[in-house]
């Protein structure tokens, strides 16, 4: 396959960004989109070009650190991560554009990679629990409904890779914060920070600048791990529930 590549360059976070042109070609359907930018990274090298920069590292789709907008979409045409997008999404002579994640709470540091440590601070708010667990329990010693623990498998694939905030209009990272509070919240195990973790987390969400929420959806269209929607509700509720208690105490 020939391709041509539109890659958003930027030096530093200072610099100004621009989108520069590239042709790569012999290009396998069957190479990830990682590969493919490898590829050219070892041309512009070759070259004695500075090569692109661009985030990843388990390249299996698990640690979430693949983070592109590729033809406009966050992950590229396939909801799957960056590394497991294949070539084969695409056909010979296509012009791609690759961008990074776009939000002011993910600043750039350099082409395509971006802070995303913002994702660490809400976690540390409260996205933990502080009840000692001394050594593994039986397996069976505390009993959660089938329902509940289903429920926070769901949320907790959630690999912070951040597509939700990339794909919202508005920037907002509701869907991350809701799977990280969701997953613990129903889980025996989280109760005790269960008021408090909704509550810090939010507004640790909320000072680190991301956007508002409106429910466009977009956010659980894009997420590669399938994290649903109602878990924005979900967490609201949560939110309400928090907020009346600690007023009525």
């Amino acid at each position: 396959m020939k391709l041509t590549l539109r890659v958003w360059r930027q030096k530093n976070a200072d610099a100004e960004g621009t989108m520069s042109t590239y042709e790569v070609d012999g290009i396998s359907s069957d190479m990830s989109f990682l590969e493919m930018l490898d590829t050219l990274n070892e041309q512009l090298i070759l070259k004695g070009e500075d090569p692109v920069a661009f985030d990843h590292d388990c390249r299996e789709g698990i640690c979430g650190a693949c983070s592109l907008v590729i033809n406009g979409d966050a992950h590229g045409p396939e909801r799957t991560t960056t590394c497991q997008l294949h070539m084969r999404s695409f056909k010979d002579g296509d012009t791609i554009d690759i961008e990074p994640w776009r939000a002011s709470a993910f600043p750039v540091i350099k082409d395509l990679v971006v802070d995303r440590t913002a994702f660490d601070r809400i976690i540390q708010a409260g996205g933990y629990i502080t009840a000692p667990t001394g050594s593994a329990p039986e397996a069976h010693a505390t009993p959660v409904p089938k329902a509940d623990a289903d429920f926070a498998f769901e949320h907790a694939e959630c690999i912070g890779c951040g597509a939700c905030v990339a794909a919202c209009p508005n920037g907002a990272a509701m869907l991350f914060t809701s799977a990280k509070i969701n997953h613990l919240n129903v889980l025996p195990q989280g109760a005790p920070e269960r008021e408090t973790r909704v509550l810090d987390m939010v507004a640790q969400m909320d000072e680190e600048g991301f956007g508002g929420c409106t429910l466009t959806g977009e956010c659980a269209t894009a997420c590669p791990k399938g994290i649903p929607l109602v878990s924005i509700t979900n967490m609201n509720k949560e939110w309400l529930r928090a907020t009346r208690k600690a007023g009525r105490r």
